[in-house]
């Protein structure tokens, strides 16, 4: 399920690179790069997390590139994250931040074993 999860949100950085743009913080350079170098991430570790092999390789990168996916969870705090035209509300993305970004992390914790 995990592997699914990342391969899915690792095409959408191509499918909808625009939306990725928006939540990278513009304190950091070459918008385009990072989303590329995300989506083949998400990508690649979840191709690996399916290779008994390879598993724990993949989770201790996807725990890694969370941990990196931080400021912007940050950044997306002070801004307007669209979806549907409106404005996600605060409450929600302190939910991602504090609840779904440590769980995603443990999750892939438990994986590794």
């Amino acid at each position: 399920m995990m592997g699914f999860f990342y391969f899915v949100a690792g095409v959408n950085h191509f499918r909808n690179p625009e939306a990725y743009y928006k939540i990278i913080p513009p304190y950091l350079p070459w918008h385009s790069f990072i989303n590329i170098v995300s989506g083949v991430c998400e990508i690649g570790f979840a191709i690996l997390l399916f290779i008994p092999a390879t598993r724990k390789f993949a989770c201790y990168g996807i725990i890694l590139m969370l941990i990196a996916f931080i400021p912007t969870h940050i950044y997306m705090l002070g801004s307007c994250w669209m979806i549907k035209g409106e404005c996600m509300p605060q409450w929600l993305l302190w939910v991602r931040l504090l609840a779904l970004q440590p769980l995603f992390i443990y999750w892939a914790w438990k994986m590794k074993d």
